[in-house]
């Protein structure tokens, strides 16, 4: 019984030290290549707008979605990108978070000519693979909030793309808790990623931007 006890005291620390040790790691690589006035970021071709539902389960407005295509429409009409690349999930027939996307965007007077969709963009993992090996960039800006511009822009470094980061407004803490918590076990599976050399789901045709 004791050596159960053990045990599990010595994974659960182990988890808490892989958390805390991976969480530092992006965060603090990552954190200088973030900007929250799109007037201080450095002008790119591209920005890649990572996916999120555009509603709640339910059936309220999702305030990340928002945001997002706000950050994106501010970062567009400044002069600092010329296309977006939009990098959803579209798994299944009745979830399509890049065409929810691009809808928005069109609503807000972005020209449809200038976006691109990925429809395979099921994790960050997959979108920063794909950004580089289907749409040819080596360089972009990130756009999201924060806490997940760092992990992906962390993930783009390992891949050698030049990334900054647009941080799109955060929500309330009550709001994004269970979000946040995702996100702590989501930058260890990124080392896991890494460490495996784990492949994106899809890759596919190239898709030239220009």
């Amino acid at each position: 019984m004791r050596k159960v006890i053990y045990s599990i005291v010595f994974i659960s620390v182990a988890a808490i030290l892989s958390i805390f040790i991976c969480n530092n790691i992006v965060s603090g690589s990552t954190d200088e290549f973030t900007y929250n006035d799109p007037a201080l970021i450095p002008e790119t071709k591209t920005g890649l707008l990572l996916g999120t539902s555009k509603y709640l389960k339910n059936g309220d407005e999702n305030l990340y979605f928002q945001n997002r295509i706000a950050a994106a429409v501010d970062l567009f009409k400044s002069g600092k990108i010329k296309f977006i690349v939009v990098s959803g999930d579209n798994s299944k027939t009745t979830y399509d978070e890049p065409t929810d996307m691009k809808h928005a965007l069109i609503e807000k007077g972005i020209d449809s000519t200038k976006i691109f969709l990925d429809y395979a963009g099921f994790r960050t993992y997959d979108s920063m693979v794909r950004f580089k090996e289907i749409f040819g960039q080596t360089e972009g800006i990130v756009v999201s909030q924060q806490f997940h511009n760092e992990r992906a822009i962390y993930i783009g470094q390992k891949l050698g793309i030049k990334l900054y980061g647009y941080n799109a407004k955060d929500v309330s803490k009550y709001y994004g808790f269970k979000t946040m918590l995702r996100e702590k076990f989501a930058r260890v599976k990124v080392m896991v990623d890494f460490l495996i050399g784990t492949d994106p789901k899809f890759l596919g045709d190239k898709i030239e931007i220009k």
